[in-house]
């Protein structure tokens, strides 16, 4: 298989679906990045965790509708042209 721009569009897509799916109290929680953990106080500057915590979120609210369109174009592209 060689490295063109489609698997790299691919492959982007399948972590943003692994993203989208996962379940805030059955996993996120389990590893400490649920929603109850303390992530800063005001004022301060957040730090990795918290901007992680805050991406993952993110990504679950605003790209939820985007993803299920994409995903439909993606499967029809792959059913049409293999």
């Amino acid at each position: 298989m060689a490295f063109t721009l489609y698997s790299l569009l691919q492959a982007s897509l399948l972590i943003l679906n692994a993203i989208a799916v996962l379940h805030e109290e059955r996993f996120l929680r389990h590893v400490g990045w649920g929603s109850d953990q303390r992530i800063g106080g005001f004022g301060e500057e957040p730090g990795i965790k918290a901007q992680l915590i805050n991406l993952i979120r993110s990504i679950r609210t605003v790209m939820r509708v985007p993803l299920i369109v994409v995903n439909s174009i993606t499967i029809v592209f792959l059913l049409l042209f293999g």
